[in-house]
């Protein structure tokens, strides 16, 4: 069960720490999916830096499953966020699939957390 959970945690991580990147890294994409989901570079600015969080959780979770599994029940939050921000836009279902990804991931992160 530990390795199932830390193989699912550094794959969440990962592809928050990914994302996280390019938010706080102010790439164009990013800036243009702001625009588009109706939020400010500054705000995904600062949805960056909660990911960079989530992920320093993610791994500190590694050596103490409950903080990880703190990090992994905010990821899913704000992969909720996420989905919620594109369903408003109206944008086709396959855009939100990878915050839908990202969001089971960190759900099966956190319930392996829990039994870790």
């Amino acid at each position: 069960m530990a390795i199932a959970y830390a193989v699912v945690s550094l794959i969440t991580g990962t592809l928050v720490a990914l994302t996280g990147a390019l938010k706080l890294g102010g790439h164009p994409s990013m800036a243009k999916n702001a625009a588009h989901l109706g939020y400010s570079e500054e705000a995904f600015r600062r949805i960056g830096i909660l990911e960079a969080a989530a992920v320093a959780g993610l791994i500190g979770g590694l050596w103490w499953a409950p903080i990880g599994v703190a990090a992994a029940v905010g990821v899913a939050l704000l992969m909720s966020g996420a989905v919620v921000a594109h369903v408003r836009v109206h944008d086709p279902a396959p855009a939100s699939a990878p915050a839908v990804v990202c969001g089971l991931l960190a759900v099966a992160t956190a319930v392996l957390g829990v039994a870790h």
